[in-house]
């Protein structure tokens, strides 16, 4: 599928950042499994499942308007494993937020990383723009007529 075609529009000025975010969205990995709740009209919450994690293994941040999830375990130390199934694996899981999303807030409780988000408000703002001419009105005051 190719996005370019939609963005080569003549109607669609300025939106080259949107296919650049659409492209690196599309690059996402399996790791770890989430959700995306819509809680109310102006509020998302996503949730990671993020077993195993603490809370200084694992960093929340926002990158260039991306929300990052990284997560990073310590190999266990000194364990002798019969099988091990259960990889200390690290991860990066990105998504792209619009302006003026804000985070609210993240919360780690029974292995589920969740992370509340607020999106703005729309607001339909009509404006007028003024017309530049130089083109001389006519003074409407006098007639320059003679009889």
């Amino acid at each position: 599928m190719t996005l370019s075609v939609a963005f080569n529009n003549p109607y669609l000025l300025g939106f080259d950042h949107i296919e650049r975010l659409l492209e690196r969205s599309a690059k996402s990995e399996g790791y770890p499994p989430y959700n995306i709740e819509h809680l109310t009209e102006d509020r998302l919450r996503i949730t990671l499942a993020v077993a195993g994690f603490r809370p200084q293994d694992l960093s929340v941040t926002i990158e260039d308007n991306q929300l990052v999830i990284r997560g990073r375990q310590a190999e266990p130390e000194e364990k002798n494993f019969l099988h091990r199934g259960i990889a200390a694996r690290q991860f990066q899981r990105s998504f792209v937020l619009a302006d003026g999303i804000d985070v609210i807030g993240a919360e780690l409780k029974n292995g589920l990383l969740a992370i509340e988000l607020e999106r703005p408000k729309q607001t339909n703002v009509v404006r007028t723009i003024p017309i530049r001419s130089d083109v001389v009105q006519p003074s409407g005051g006098t007639n320059n007529k003679k009889e």
